[in-house]
């Protein structure tokens, strides 16, 4: 059987005259900007056009571009050595689906269309899931693979926040870190608006179930640690608290850091230049006796088995393993409520 993978990542410019337009993608969709066309249209170019010149200065630390293409494709190269190991019958394919830079949705369908899969799993980087990043990929593929004649049965690994190896793959990172005891860990994902949040997006409740999975398979005794928020833009009031109010009272209370990507798994400017540059100069301002940060999971050996798992145990296009919901009632942009599905 020829199965095919499409990996759902992000994106970033791969030079510095992409990243005007990489901005303005990412603040023309829908799910980042809710405002009808052509209104979208117009915001997203002023903002666009505003934050380039200083987009362009973070990337220059990154050599003018983001890593993240090359360090998706060592995942992807991981998980289909990986995929045809577990199921040796089966003519595996991984292909990358960005969402706002090249290699974008209809490059992928496109890709496909020649291999010509008998069965599509689309499986999101996203850890956690949320309308704003799986949920708009998940649209923006739906689109691309009926352009691009794409019929073949296609499931979704919505999300996998509690996923056994994954959970593993972050506490073999962060333990040498936290080994004498000595500093308070932050959990630090990309934060929302809260009113995304609010109109029942899961994305909060999923990242606060991967803190306390991957506190629980620690096993470090009276771990100091909390979960907070970090890449706020704009006016409106986002999820809390914010990594950078947790870094000012360490330094207050004089102690140690060790932060962890808990929601990210590659490198790129949200830990390279946010966490590492600014926010390891904001805790040397603070007085923060020591900063650390833990890598993202990158092609970390316990990573590649969750998603080779997601990939083979994806049922009924909900999550892994179970084809079940994993969040309580109430959220309604989980995608079993989209789906009627009923609690597990």
């Amino acid at each position: 059987m020829k199965r095919a993978v499409v990996l759902f990542n992000l994106g970033g410019p791969d030079a510095p005259q992409s990243v005007q337009p990489f901005l303005f993608n990412l603040f023309n969709d829908k799910a980042i900007i809710g405002l009808p066309q052509p209104l979208r249209w117009l915001v997203a170019k002023l903002i666009s056009t505003r934050r380039a010149p200083v987009a362009r200065e973070i990337y220059e630390n990154l050599g003018g571009k983001s890593p993240l293409l090359e360090l998706t494709q060592a995942q992807a190269r991981d998980l289909e050595v990986s995929l045809s190991a577990a199921s040796p019958g089966d003519d595996f394919k991984v292909v990358i689906a960005m969402r706002y830079w090249h290699p974008f949705s209809g490059e992928a369908a496109a890709q496909l269309k020649a291999f010509g899969p008998d069965e599509i799993t689309l499986l999101p980087l996203y850890p956690q899931f949320s309308t704003t990043t799986t949920g708009s990929s998940a649209l923006e593929w739906a689109k691309a693979a009926k352009d691009a004649g794409l019929s073949a049965p296609t499931r979704t690994v919505c999300c996998y926040p509690m996923q056994d190896d994954f959970i593993t793959a972050h506490a073999e990172m962060l333990k040498p870190y936290v080994a004498d005891g000595a500093a308070r860990v932050l959990f630090s994902a990309h934060g929302l608006p809260k009113r995304v949040v609010e109109r029942g997006d899961p994305y909060q409740w999923q990242v606060e179930q991967t803190v306390a999975a991957t506190v629980q398979a620690l096993d470090v005794p009276g771990l100091d640690y909390v979960t907070c928020y970090q890449s706020r833009v704009g006016p409106l009031e986002w999820i809390g608290p914010s990594t950078e109010d947790e870094i000012e009272r360490a330094g207050r209370e004089g102690k140690p850091l060790v932060v962890v990507p808990i929601a990210f798994v590659s490198e790129h400017s949200e830990t390279l230049v946010e966490l590492d540059i600014e926010y390891g100069e904001l805790a040397e301002k603070a007085g923060v006796p020591d900063y650390k940060r833990v890598p993202a999971l990158g092609t970390h050996p316990s990573y590649v088995v969750a998603l080779t798992s997601a990939v083979l145990g994806a049922v009924g296009g909900v999550a892994p393993n179970t084809g079940k919901r994993i969040c309580p009632k109430g959220f309604s942009q989980c995608p079993c409520d989209r789906q009627g599905e009923r609690a597990a």
